[in-house]
């Protein structure tokens, strides 16, 4: 799967925008999509962080374990997972606006690693696209709403 880009301006701070995105035990009550976070490192998000987190995609509860692989702080971060055949990374950037509030891009790419996921990759690759596209945006609308509700 290419690279998809999303982005959305979030009238409120980077810093309360940073922790809503950070606050992984609070992920099931900000974003719609989450349905359950289980922490598995004490202390505070950074790198090498890991947790699993259950989604309902394509109709279907799954779970992965992800890892926070690089932070700069009030800026960025980067997520990696392992899992249904592919290598998954995510990275949400937070830029304050010019006009006031923050601007969010969050970029996600997959790479198949196993011959079945190249497969079914070649052949659902655009649909796939779509519905993570618009998981994304929704993730991201999620997000607003939070940090603007202050």
């Amino acid at each position: 799967m290419d690279h998809i880009e999303v982005a959305r301006h979030v009238a409120a701070p980077p810093e309360r925008v940073w922790a809503l995105a950070t606050d992984l035990a609070g992920a099931p009550r900000v974003l719609s999509g989450v349905e359950r976070v289980e922490v598995l490192t004490p202390g505070p998000f950074g790198v090498g962080t890991r947790w699993r987190e259950t989604r309902t995609m394509f109709g279907r509860e799954a779970t992965e374990e992800m890892a926070v692989t690089a932070v700069e702080p009030q800026r960025s971060y980067t997520v990696e997972a392992d899992g249904s055949g592919a290598h998954y990374v995510s990275t949400f950037t937070f830029a304050p606006s010019a006009g006031g509030g923050t601007d969010v891009v969050l970029t996600f790419g997959a790479r198949p690693t196993t011959r079945v996921a190249r497969v079914l990759s070649a052949l659902t690759g655009p649909l796939a696209q779509r519905s993570v596209a618009k998981a994304l945006r929704g993730d991201l609308e999620d997000l607003a709403r939070a940090a603007e509700a202050g």
